[in-house]
């Protein structure tokens, strides 16, 4: 027997519980299905391998659907600080400049999808569904109502007149419901290591551009960090097989110190850059949120900050549709979410793209340029704000959530 909703999401990460948050305390019955529910958290144990610099727009996403205090109970670190430099151009950004407290914050993502779970539990109309995964979709766009029947491993059978992907970069249901992507892969891999420093917590991040690719340094709270090293493919292979010895001696050779020293290695992953775009976010009862709609190259950690802005601008949609009595799978009221933040997404993937190209190398004329633009930013106030409230998620049309405005 089918479970009717008005809104499934398939994926309850960090973009998917927004998603669900945001619709909290409405008329409309939510299901989340999540097949990976995260662990409980200690604040004894290791930081996590993968973290995010959260915006303040994320930030204010998170306060206005009453997820963030579950993060500040947990375990987060502000920064008020950005250098970004090379050999002869360099610029640091500070929040102090435009008034702020804070540029940012790294918080692990687990904390982030805790918080925002343990919030979404309070709402009564929502049920999350865990651990379970998708045995398949039916998506029968042509039905007045329900166009799409999910079949989940457990044995139940939800139908939707709302189907929200966000599983993910390889997500089954942007698969299953037969939309296209257009991607490309890049000639890097990243490697992300988990470090004990010298230096207690910090409230800077930095990123390093140098020939072989960049370098950057997230703060995490105690005397903790997270490095990220930017390499060809084998050039990774080749260092995370090293003895833990011989790669702390080439992370000592390669960081500035900067840094301070590294004490010891506690734990790494790597993975392949790929840059991915959904060819459209929305058909009829079907949108795609996170990163079943884009994937970008995490140069500036934007990935899950334009997720939320994603999460955001849909629930946005939704809501203002069912207070105006129009139908929430409707294409012509999705088309509302794409409209806002496909273009807005696109350029951020563009900046990232032309910013990424143009310090990768080291071709001479390029090399000037580039050091030029770095010192120009640091001397031209107006400009270095503006891309200073950019990385904040604070320029351009925002949706309510991400200015502190609830939705209804």
């Amino acid at each position: 027997m089918k479970e009717q909703f008005d809104v499934v999401i398939v994926g309850g990460g960090m973009v998917g519980a927004a998603v669900a948050c945001a619709l909290g305390d409405s008329d409309l019955r939510v299901a989340v299905i999540e097949q990976h529910p995260p662990e409980a958290f200690s604040p004894k144990q290791p930081h996590d391998l993968r973290v995010s610099a959260l915006s303040i727009a994320s930030r204010k996403i998170l306060e206005t659907v009453g997820a963030w205090e579950g993060v500040v109970s947990r375990r987060y670190c502000p920064f008020k600080r950005m250098r970004v430099w090379e050999t002869a151009g360099d610029t640091e950004f500070n929040s102090a400049a435009i008034d702020y407290p804070e540029l940012g914050y790294i918080v692990e993502n687990r904390v982030t999808q805790l918080a925002l779970l343990e919030r979404l539990s309070a709402f009564g109309n929502i049920t999350l569904i865990s651990p379970v995964g998708i045995q398949n979709i039916v998506y029968s766009p042509l039905e007045a109502d329900y166009a799409s029947q999910i079949d989940l491993s457990n044995g139940q059978v939800l139908s939707a007149k709302l189907l929200v992907a966000a599983d993910g970069g390889q997500s089954r249901v942007r698969q299953l419901v037969g939309m296209g992507v257009n991607s490309r892969d890049y000639d890097q891999h990243a490697l992300v290591l988990y470090v004990e420093t010298d230096y207690v917590q910090q409230d800077i991040t930095w990123q390093r551009f140098v020939a072989s690719g960049p370098q950057a340094f997230l703060p995490l709270t105690g005397h903790y960090a997270s490095l990220v090293w930017y390499n060809a493919a084998d050039e990774v292979q080749r260092l995370k097989s090293l003895p833990e010895a011989e790669l702390l001696g080439e992370l000592r050779a390669a960081f500035p110190e900067c840094l301070g020293g590294i004490k010891a290695i506690l734990g790494q992953i790597s993975f392949p850059l790929k840059c991915q775009h959904a060819q459209c976010y929305v058909k009829q009862g079907v949108a795609l949120v996170g990163d079943a709609a884009h994937t970008i190259n995490p140069l500036a950690g934007q990935g899950v900050n334009i997720g939320f802005l994603d999460a955001a601008a849909l629930a946005e949609i939704i809501l203002n549709a069912t207070k105006q009595g129009q139908s929430i799978a409707a294409l012509s009221v999705l088309k509302g979410y794409e409209k806002s933040r496909r273009t807005e997404n696109l350029k951020m993937m563009t900046v990232m793209e032309l910013f990424y190209r143009v310090f990768s190398n080291d071709i001479l004329p390029v090399k000037f340029l580039r050091n030029l633009g770095l010192g120009l930013a640091e001397r031209i106030r107006p400009a270095k704000n503006k891309i200073m409230r950019a990385a904040m998620g604070l320029e351009g049309p925002l949706p309510k959530l991400a200015r502190g405005e609830k939705i209804l």
